[in-house]
């Protein structure tokens, strides 16, 4: 595995945090990553997630004459030039209307701050040369939860998740942003000094489950809302369910939907008939079955006198006219083509780890080989007529 430390292998390194009403967590944790830890963990980018009101602390405190309480510990610890982190870092969660939300108080605003979450972390790990570390000290608990949860659903082996510490009485001191290199004193809420050196910050990494690989490939290269993410990946860590509507032309299948066109249509649902009647895989080469064939391509065309079965059934009769092994062969070419486009379409759909239950499968000795979804229960089908 290619360590997240490693600026040659990951060239571009992010540091994304939530925040809320105490923008003091990302300096902390970049002081605790960047100055602290061995080896450091330097980022180029600093990105802030938060609220309307989050973003107004953030940028007073931290940005304030462009210099602000992130700049001061840039300059302390000679980072100065090496991180960026600026108004167009910090991003705000919106409603349905594109409002920026002030706070998080209602179970849409939660939906917002997941699905916006989900967004920009699936944004960041979109490239493989990058190296993502968030950090899920700050803001709403709620926030923090989202944004480990969507870390984990898009997450890669070199991205990390933290959680910032800092001991008493300094990490409910307003003042207190990081251990300045020239330690000073501050007052508690009792009006009490308190002096810096004795400041203890600690970064807590935290394990995660990585579900990434389960994850379709239109979720991880396109935008979607955080219940749908998480739907998929729930559907990939249960039993296979396979749900056909003939009426539609379409299979539902890993929390997926998958459209193709009639043929390979027709071969999949006729193969799906087969595995939910106990019938078992099939060989295409002979006239009973072409028959059975033919009749689940008229439905799902849903004309049975259509030129297309006309064509079918005539190229289909030409080759069962041939000698036996001739036949075997040229009927094979005939579905070949047809049961890649079934299996292509299901794969570019589910990815092809997560496709794996719902395709169609060869089984048997070479001069006896049968097709059928070999890897589905009868009672995993099901057909929505």
């Amino acid at each position: 595995m290619l360590h997240p430390d490693a600026p040659h292998l990951y060239p571009r390194r992010i540091l994304l945090a939530v925040t809320g009403l105490s923008p003091q967590v990302l300096t902390e944790t970049l002081y605790a990553l960047a100055v602290q830890r061995q080896p450091a963990f330097v980022p180029d980018e600093v990105h802030v997630i938060t609220t309307g009101e989050g973003a107004d602390y953030a940028r007073h405190t931290l940005l304030e004459n462009g210099m602000g309480r992130f700049g001061e510990l840039l300059a302390d610890y000679g980072l100065t030039g090496r991180v960026r982190f600026d108004a167009g870092c910090i991003h705000v969660i919106t409603d349905a209307a594109g409002r920026p939300l002030s706070d998080i108080q209602s179970p849409a605003d939660n939906g917002s701050a997941a699905d916006a979450i989900t967004e920009l972390v699936r944004r960041f790990t979109r490239d493989e040369a990058t190296a993502l570390h968030v950090s899920i000290a700050g803001g709403r608990k709620t926030m923090g939860f989202f944004m480990g949860y969507a870390l984990s659903l898009y997450g890669r082996p070199q991205d990390r998740l933290s959680h910032v510490l800092v001991s008493a009485p300094f990490e409910s001191n307003r003042d207190f942003y990081y251990p300045p290199r020239r330690p000073c004193v501050l007052y508690d809420r009792d009006n009490k000094p308190v002096h810096t050196s004795d400041a203890r910050v600690m970064l807590a990494e935290i394990p995660f489950v990585r579900l990434r690989h389960g994850l379709p490939d239109d979720l991880i290269d396109g935008t979607a809302r955080f219940s749908a993410v998480v739907a998929a990946a729930q559907s990939r860590l249960g039993p296979p369910r396979l749900e056909i509507d003939p009426a539609g032309r379409q299979l539902r299948c890993a929390g997926c939907e998958v459209a193709m066109e009639p043929a390979p249509f027709a071969l999949y649902c006729w193969l799906a008939r087969r595995a939910r009647e106990g019938q078992g895989p099939v060989r295409y080469d002979n006239e009973e079955t072409i028959g059975e064939f033919l009749a689940a391509y008229a439905q799902a065309l849903g004309n049975p006198d259509s030129g297309r079965i006309d064509n079918a059934r005539r190229a289909l009769a030409l080759r069962l006219g041939k000698p036996p092994v001739e036949r075997r062969q040229a009927i094979r070419k005939y579905f070949d083509p047809i049961k890649a486009k079934a299996n292509a379409a299901i794969e570019q759909a589910l990815g092809e780890r997560a496709a794996t239950p719902y395709l169609i499968h060869a089984v048997g000795p070479r001069l006896d080989k049968r097709f059928g979804l070999t890897r589905l229960e009868a009672d995993q089908i099901v057909f929505s007529e």
